[in-house]
């Protein structure tokens, strides 16, 4: 009955309509009748779905934090959902989710959220990865990397990045890692995991400095992946993810290595930014400001221009920016915080876990698939 319905309405009538739903009456219309499940399930639609016009208030947080479990050394991974009603309150749209298959022992500290890419995040703590959606809460394993390491050397994997080929319409991962049996004499070793061909390859011949992870470090932007590096200075190392090179943008001239600052890298004003802010392993960070840089013209050094600094704050690190103009920070207690830039007010949330374990991914809903693995088996929900 709907189904005769809908086939005598125009398509672009119902795309249109359709199109202003939320992701979870979309898939309560998939099961409704064969014309909404085919329209939804379409790449068109999905597009079209992605890159329709929202605003802030469709901005929606997955936040990662750690709990000290009562036996030795464990920690509890939980994933939250939050939307916000207003500027400075957040609430769950669903219960809170334990995190499978990764690290679960103080090494938690040291998990990963990448993206947003086209709806889908990365979860990672660098020897497991996790791809996922979560608005669908579909996610599925990347199969590990096949390339050891030789007899009596070691491997220190130093950077992971995730992203989208267009020109391959590919989704792929791409490790960093040192191979070192001297500390002074090191080999740095690239891997690409392609999505379309659910394999592992090796790049060859690459030459690059040595990249180095801090909360908020690790950005995807302008159809590339980019690391904080250490060459002569700090330099962000970037990753062309569709010709695959590797090339690095120097930091403004008041950044340098042992300078007594972390860094990391946000989207502020759809612009790449730098946040400079105090070492939290110093005396008192809460004497010094945090300065933030925004690049105007990307990839040029001379198109940094110093936005502001704010503070002083005791925070742990940047985590991401949030409705355009409200920084979330991680405080060295373990609690979220907002500062806002246009009237720098502060607001600490009721939300918090392990010290240095919260992560933040600002997203928006997505109907993209997760590809399936190679073998054709049904990736997973959470």
């Amino acid at each position: 009955m709907v189904d005769g319905i809908m086939k005598e309405l125009p398509e672009d009538l119902v795309i249109y309509v359709i199109l202003m739903l939320p992701v979870k009456s979309l898939l309560r219309l998939k099961s409704s009748c064969i014309t909404f499940c085919n329209i939804i399930k379409s790449s068109t639609f999905i597009n079209l779905h992605l890159n329709r016009t929202t605003n802030g208030k469709d901005e929606l947080i997955l936040f990662k934090r750690s709990f000290k479990q009562e036996e030795p050394n464990l920690h509890k991974n939980v994933l939250s959902f939050l939307l916000s009603e207003d500027t400075f309150n957040l609430k769950p749209i669903s219960p809170d989710v334990e995190i499978p298959h990764l690290t679960n022992t103080n090494a938690s500290v040291f998990h990963q959220l990448i993206g947003p890419c086209n709806g889908l995040i990365a979860l990672t703590d660098s020897l497991t990865t996790i791809l996922f959606n979560p608005t669908t809460r579909i996610y599925r394993l990347i199969p590990p990397c096949p390339f050891g390491t030789p007899p009596g050397f070691r491997r220190s994997i130093s950077g992971i990045g995730f992203g989208f080929d267009s020109i391959a319409n590919d989704y792929k991962f791409v490790r960093i890692s040192e191979v070192y049996k001297d500390p002074c004499e090191k080999d740095m070793k690239v891997e690409v995991f392609d999505m379309c061909t659910d394999t592992w390859r090796e790049l060859h011949g690459q030459q690059l400095p040595m990249a180095f992870w801090t909360p908020c470090s690790e950005i995807i932007y302008n159809c590339a992946f980019h690391w904080f590096a250490t060459a002569d200075d700090v330099v962000i190392l970037c990753f062309d993810m569709c010709a695959e090179k590797f090339y690095n943008m120097e930091t403004p001239g008041t950044c340098h290595w042992f300078d007594g600052k972390c860094y990391g890298l946000v989207i502020l004003y759809k612009s790449l930014t730098l946040i400079c802010y105090p070492d939290p392993m110093s005396t008192d960070p809460t004497e010094d400001l945090m300065d933030i840089w925004i690049m105007k013209e990307y990839g040029k050094k001379e198109s940094w221009i110093k936005k502001c600094s704010i503070g002083p704050l005791p925070i742990e690190s940047p985590l991401a920016v949030w409705k355009d103009d409200l920084l979330l920070f991680q405080t060295k207690s373990g609690y979220l915080i907002a500062y806002d830039l246009n009237s720098d007010e502060v607001k600490e949330f009721n939300s918090h876990g392990f010290p240095t374990s919260l992560r933040v991914i600002v997203y928006k809903e997505s109907l993209t698939p997760i590809p399936r693995n190679g073998d054709g088996t049904v990736v997973q929900l959470f």
